[in-house]
C-alpha cells in the first residue's frame, strides 16, 4: 500500500479492532473486514516473535483482501518484518520518535494516551492518537477509567490528526461515547467475544453513521 493511501485510509476509518490469536483466525479476520472494520491490530503481549509473524502473515492478507489496515501492537520489529502499516505503542513502550527512525517516513504510527496530560503532550511522531479507557475494561487490568471527561477534551482539542476512543465501547453505550464529540472507535471485547462477531461490526458501523448523521 502506498505512503499515502495509507494515511487516506486512516482519515476515513472509524472503527478500528484489536483481537488476538484464535482458532478461526483467518475467518474470523475476513468477517469483520468483509462487514466495515477499516482497522485492524494484532495484539498479543506474551506471544514469541516467530508466533507474531505466523499470525501476522493471516493479519496481512485478510487486510490486503478487504483494503484495510493492518497494525501490529507494541513490536516496530514485527511490524517492519511483516510489511504491516503500522505500529501501535503505549505510554511505556518504545517512544514514537524512535519507532519512526525504525520504521521510516511510510509507516503509521499510533500512540495510546490516557488522560487530558497526556493527550496535549502526545509525540509529534504519532500519525494517530487513542484515549481512553472510556470505561474500565478486563483488556487493560489496573488501568483507571478516562472517562467522559478525557475523550471530550480529545474531541474539542483542535487536534487534527485521527483520534479513537476505546475502553469498554459496545453497541449499547456508543451513543454516549459519540455524545462526547467522539468520531472515531476501537473496540475489542464487542466484537471478539460475540456469538455473530461480523452482526457486531455492522451494528457499530451503523451506529457511528447514525451519530455523523445527527
Amino acid at each position: 500500500m502506498k505512503p499515502s493511501e495509507r494515511r487516506e485510509r486512516l482519515a476515513s476509518a472509524r472503527l478500528y479492532v484489536v483481537t488476538g490469536a484464535r482458532p478461526d483466525l483467518g475467518e474470523f479476520l475476513d468477517a469483520i473486514l468483509g462487514a466495515g472494520v477499516d482497522v485492524v491490530q494484532l495484539r498479543e503481549k506474551e506471544a514469541e516473535v516467530g508466533d507474531l509473524l505466523r499470525w501476522g502473515e493471516t493479519f496481512r492478507e485478510a487486510a490486503d483482501r478487504h483494503g484495510a489496515l493492518f497494525i501490529v501492537n507494541d513490536r516496530p520489529d514485527v511490524a517492519f518484518a511483516l510489511d504491516a502499516d503500522g505500529v501501535h505503542l503505549g505510554q511505556e513502550d518504545l517512544p514514537p520518535r524512535l519507532a519512526r527512525e525504525m520504521l521510516g517516513q511510510d509507516a503509521l504510527i499510533g500512540l495510546s494516551t490516557h488522560s487530558p496530560k497526556q493527550w496535549d503532550a502526545a509525540a509529534p511522531q504519532a500519525d494517530y492518537l487513542c484515549i481512553g479507557p472510556v470505561w474500565e475494561t478486563p483488556t487493560k487490568p489496573g488501568r483507571p477509567a478516562a472517562g467522559f471527561d478525557s475523550v471530550r477534551h480529545a474531541a474539542t482539542s483542535g487536534e487534527e490528526r485521527p483520534s479513537f476512543a476505546i475502553g469498554g465501547i459496545t453497541e449499547q453505550n456508543l451513543p454516549e461515547v459519540l455524545d462526547t464529540g467522539a468520531t472515531r472507535i476501537v473496540v475489542v471485547r464487542a466484537v471478539t467475544e460475540t456469538a455473530d462477531p461480523a452482526a457486531s461490526v455492522r451494528a457499530l458501523v451503523d451506529g457511528l453513521a447514525s451519530g455523523a448523521r445527527s
